[in-house]
């Protein structure tokens, strides 16, 4: 692979290539298509669009043979020779599957999500992949809405946090560097505020929420270097997004300085005649051409928009110095990734790389780090060694393909750790570990057209609901403890899989309230990425698992016998029931805020678990909150220390959290809003002293007032602890003057 290049270097090289090229090649490198090699017609299709010189870009070729196939067409058989830029979704892994992204930021853990990104980016280079459609960056406020488990939650400190600690992750050092990907953040913007969560539907924010809420994740994954941002599908405010030149021109490019190449979402441009926007495809394309819109990803099974690009120039709709600005960002890309000195890989390298054991241990020290406690009442886990017996019950307990979640399209079930598989190498043979599926799950595995092993994946085996319960309540008598492992399947999650309803599918609550009857200690593992409802049924210990990835059943063994220490917190609140959505943390003040907590005659306002929170083995306490100064001028930054205690018997880590209010200034400002966070390890009965600074970035914000962003002269309460609620106070004042 080519050290990287200078800017000069490759502005000459793509100025030379750029003057050889026919307006129809110009459009076949911005556009990129679905290559289904299980559906031969259309595979056949798209490599004849290739040999023709009118296919720059191919997504969903996964292996290595296959791409090195299809790029030595294009190589060394089209008229220029321009090498193919492959791309992917690489959401939380390619053959090893990192915890799902949702979880990782239950880890609040920054460097371990890089690390995660950095493992998938070298598995995706290594088979011959250049680019991810990765991270998603959506702030998610409706649990209902699916692609909550791409993303990290609902708030944009956190979210920024973890954006750009992906993008790091995939792209490494620069853009092309060995073992990384082009980093695609998506999906640009808003996209998680579609309404009632309801999947593609539109959404409509306001200035105030989209520039303090939505779009700084963006900002802070295009500040890390993100060089592909993707538009999104929905109509925002009233405008599709893909079509929308004031986001993907005005903001991207001419407020925050965007350099790389923006992609629609599959068949975005095309869509732009469903919103009703574009009066036909030809029309799609000028408008999303128009708007910002580097690359096509034209739909799958579908027409390019930006195919009509030649007849739209010859119709003197659009210039061919139009397109060129298109066409140069997507060829510097290729540049930037080596692809015109190298376009092939090692098969056997390839191998080399997608088997390394250390890929392995980070997934699981991810699964193990991911966790949160959510109750442990009289100190249930971790559980004693000497158990002679334990039941694991659930329909999630031993299903590989559930285990790992969503958007894993190459996952070997036979290599996936399932809980009950951990749990089993956990103990051995000094403890009896039976097994009860319970109930069956409703829904199948997500078999598609992406995938290429569908022999690998075992079928979700059904069972009689009624006899299963039975047989696990009989289990579960006969037991020491039992383990309970209930959630959502992966076809319940993830893109196209809202929801209208938080309870349990299935009759999982009839299994678990069957199984509480039996007065046994039960622990209960909810593998999901969403906060469900459980109806009040009221286990000893809960653990949010997430979807923990192809270590998950290792680290989840680990982490119920003591071997790991849970010291992940929720990324989003969780409420105590539906109608409650959305509740989220960060609220306004309103007429009669005393009465917040009873704005239901019928039940509190508060949530069931604030956005923050996760217990532990280990017990902490803060003291001797202080600032540096008592009032700064604006533009200065102050020092926020606390003392962390670990007051417990086992060394765990904490999440120390910081969080401010502004009493008063141009705009009404949330009651609490996160400004610092740090995972600290702390031994038995260790203190440590934890600093964060206070300055321009944290305390300034964009105000509908003046339609900028400001930092105002006013009183600054500060809230540090372990979650939303921490009752640690002080308060400084910004002066002018």
């Amino acid at each position: 692979m080519s050290k990287e290049k200078s800017d000069v270097e490759i502005k000459a090289f793509v100025d030379e290539l750029m003057g050889k090229m026919t307006l129809e090649e110009k459009a076949g490198q911005i556009t990129q298509y679905f290559n289904f090699l299980r559906v031969p017609e259309e595979s056949r299709r798209v490599e004849a669009e290739l040999a023709a010189g009118r296919c720059g870009s191919m997504l969903f070729v996964p292996n290595a043979e296959d791409i090195n196939r299809l790029q030595k067409i294009a190589v060394e058989q089209t008229r220029l020779g321009i090498p193919l830029l492959f791309g992917y979704d690489v959401i939380h892994g390619l053959r090893t599957a990192m915890p799902v992204p949702i979880a990782v930021a239950a880890s609040w853990d920054p460097d371990l999500a890089e690390e995660g990104q950095s493992v998938a980016a070298a598995e995706a280079r290594a088979v011959g992949l250049h680019w991810s459609f990765a991270p998603m960056v959506d702030i998610a406020r409706d649990p209902r809405w699916g692609r909550i488990i791409e993303g990290a939650g609902e708030d944009p400190y956190l979210g920024a946090a973890m954006a750009a600690a992906q993008v790091r992750g995939f792209q490494g050092a620069y853009v092309g560097a060995p073992d990384h990907v082009i980093s695609g953040p998506k999906h640009f913007a808003g996209y998680g505020a579609a309404i009632g969560g309801r999947d593609y539907d539109e959404a409509n924010i306001s200035d105030n929420e989209l520039w303090n809420v939505y779009l700084p994740p963006f900002k802070a994954a295009i500040d890390a270097g993100a060089y592909n941002i993707m538009s999104a599908y929905m109509g925002l405010n009233g405008v599709p997004a893909t079509g929308n030149k004031w986001l993907l021109s005005d903001v991207l490019r001419d407020t925050w300085g965007f350099k790389g190449f923006v992609v629609t979402d599959a068949g975005a441009a095309y869509d732009l005649c469903t919103h009703g926007y574009a009066a036909d495809v030809a029309d799609a394309g000028l408008r999303a051409l128009d708007a910002g819109v580097d690359l096509e990803m034209a739909p799958p099974f579908g027409e390019s928009a930006y195919r009509t690009l030649p007849q739209s120039v010859a119709e003197g709709k659009v210039s061919e110095a139009d397109i060129d600005i298109a066409v140069r960002r997507v060829l510097e890309a290729k540049v930037r990734m080596g692809l015109f000195d190298n376009p092939y890989v090692d098969v056997k390298e390839a191998e080399a790389v997608l088997t390394r054991p250390a890929h392995r241990d980070t997934a699981r020290r991810a699964a193990e780090r991911s966790a949160v406690l959510l109750r442990n009442d009289g100190d249930l886990l971790p559980l004693p060694r000497d158990l002679a017996s334990i039941a694991v019950i659930g329909p999630l307990a031993d299903s590989a393909r559930d285990t790992v979640g969503p958007w894993i399209f190459e996952q070997d079930d036979s290599e996936t750790v399932t809980v009950l598989a951990g749990i089993r190498a956990k103990v051995g043979a000094a403890t009896r570990v039976d097994y009860a599926q319970g109930v069956t799950l409703p829904g199948r595995y997500f078999k598609s057209i992406f995938e290429n092993d569908e022999h690998k994946q075992t079928p979700r085996p059904i069972v009689d609901d009624t006899i299963g319960i039975q047989r696990a309540v009989d289990l579960a008598r006969k037991s020491d403890v039992v383990v309970l492992v209930l959630g959502e399947g992966q076809v319940q999650i993830g893109e196209h899989a809202s929801r209208s309803s938080l309870d349990l599918p299935g009759r999982q609550q009839e299994l678990m309230d069957a199984v509480i009857g039996t007065g046994k200690p039960v622990v209960l593992l909810l593998m999901a990425a969403r906060p469900l409802d459980l109806k009040g049924s009221y286990t000893r210990a809960l653990m949010g698992i997430w979807y923990p990835g192809s270590q998950g059943g290792a680290a989840v063994a680990n982490l119920l016998f003591g071997d790991a220490v849970p010291g992940g917190k929720l990324p989003y609140t969780w409420p105590r029931n539906i109608g409650q959505i959305p509740l989220h943390y960060a609220q306004l003040k309103s007429h009669k805020p005393d009465w917040a907590a009873e704005r239901y005659w019928n039940e509190p306002n508060s949530p069931l678990y604030p956005f923050g929170y996760g217990l532990s083995y280990a017990r902490f306490s803060y003291a001797n909150l202080r600032l540096s100064a008592s009032a700064i001028a604006p533009g200065a930054t102050l020092t926020v220390s606390v003392d962390v205690t670990n007051s417990g018997k086992v060394g765990a880590d904490e999440v120390v959290q910081l969080y401010i209010h502004q009493r008063h200034g141009s705009s009404a400002r949330p009651v609490r809003l996160l400004k610092g966070f740090r995972r600290i390890p702390l031994a038995a009965g260790e203190t440590q002293t934890v600093s964060f600074p206070l300055g321009p970035d944290e305390l300034s914000h964009w105000s509908a007032a003046s339609r900028s962003v400001v930092l105002d002269a006013t009183t600054f309460d500060v809230f540090v602890g372990g979650d939303s609620t921490a009752d640690l106070t002080a308060s400084f004042d910004v002066r002018k003057g």
